[in-house]
């Protein structure tokens, strides 16, 4: 079937949807072409096409803002008043939904696990203040490569229920926007990529993402069979957790795809991401991640973030290194932004 009978099979589930307007889109595709020179040119390296969802506009930009366009618009058509959700201390997710919070109008109460009891406020941080976010500092994990505290969804339930009791009515976002409702976000943003590609003629081979809470993924690879995309994913861990995570994002994927009433069943045997690239742990660059930042600013003028996108490129510029992805071949990279946790990595980014 076509790419636009497939759309409009669809769009009528999608304009049934609450949406609030948070993002600048649809975002632009740039082609890396200085990149791809300096991982050995056309001989060597696939063209690499950079989905820039760095650039949606919302708080300095990134992925969450299209998963929040969905999940704001739940919280508003249940009459909350305050969006409540947890995350890192530098969570890309918190920063940008307390922006969200700000341009709909509500309050915003952040969950946000911490390795140090009074982190420095920089980088995400900073702006969580700076949109007067109501912060609740609970321990990090004890194990360095989980990037969800504990006690994170008690301390979540503790922080809803004081709210609660005041006489608010706070509205929950699992951590990372990761909910059927968010998930939404990159099955729209999966057609928008589409119809680019179609636009302009271009057949891509693979697409590469960061993946951590998983809501991406699952909105990727429902996009994927709803809209025939023909390229495969190739998720890149950030955090542990599997096959934990195999099984929400395939929880996330069934159940979105009822909220759409299409006929789409994933199981979590059918779900891959690639763990070798955590590292020492969630939110620690790696060699590469640092080398892909680098070669990203210097190359493209384009900034990676150290703890998702520096990552997942780390993991593209291997596969070129070591031939498993054809030079002939076209490849998306998915750039989910998280800039402003660059600031957070100073003593790191700098070093000669």
């Amino acid at each position: 079937m076509h790419l636009r009978e497939l759309a409009r099979s669809h769009l009528n589930a999608f304009a049934a949807l609450p949406r609030v307007p948070l993002a600048v889109l649809p975002t632009p595709i740039t082609d890396a072409v200085r990149l791809r020179e300096a991982l050995g040119g056309e001989r060597r390296c696939p063209q690499i096409l950079l989905k820039r969802d760095d650039l949606t506009g919302l708080a300095l930009g990134g992925n969450k803002a299209r998963k929040l366009e969905f999940l704001v618009a739940d919280a508003l058509r249940q009459g909350a008043d305050t969006l409540v959700t947890s995350g890192a201390v530098q969570s890309n997710h918190a920063r940008m939904t307390a922006a969200a919070a700000c341009a709909a109008g509500l309050a915003c109460s952040l969950v946000l696990s911490s390795r140090d009891e009074h982190p420095d406020v920089q980088g995400n941080l900073l702006l969580d203040r700076l949109f007067g976010a109501s912060i609740h500092f609970i321990p990090a994990s004890d194990d360095p490569h989980l990037a969800v505290a504990a006690d994170e969804a008690v301390r979540v339930a503790e922080v809803a229920s004081q709210l609660s009791a005041r006489g608010h009515r706070p509205y929950v976002i699992p951590i990372g926007g990761s909910s059927p409702i968010g998930t939404l976000g990159y099955v729209a943003g999966t057609l928008e990529l589409q119809a680019q590609l179609s636009t302009d003629g271009i057949r891509a081979d693979r697409l590469y993402y960061a993946s951590g809470s998983r809501g991406t993924q699952a909105g990727l690879e429902l996009g994927l069979r709803l809209f025939a995309a023909p390229y495969r994913l190739r998720g890149i861990a950030v955090s542990a957790g599997e096959p934990e995570k195999r099984e929400r994002a395939a929880q996330l994927i069934n159940a979105a795809a009822g909220v759409l009433r299409a006929g789409v069943r994933v199981r979590a045997d059918e779900l891959e991401t690639d763990q070798r690239f955590i590292g020492e742990g969630y939110g620690i660059p790696t060699s590469g991640c640092v080398e892909a930042i680098a070669l990203g600013a210097r190359h493209e003028g384009i900034l990676l973030d150290p703890v998702y996108t520096g990552k997942a490129m780390a993991a593209l510029i291997d596969d070129v290194r070591q031939q498993h992805v054809e030079p002939n071949a076209t490849v998306v990279f998915l750039h989910t932004g998280g800039v402003p946790a660059l600031f957070a990595h100073a003593n790191t980014l700098s070093q000669p």
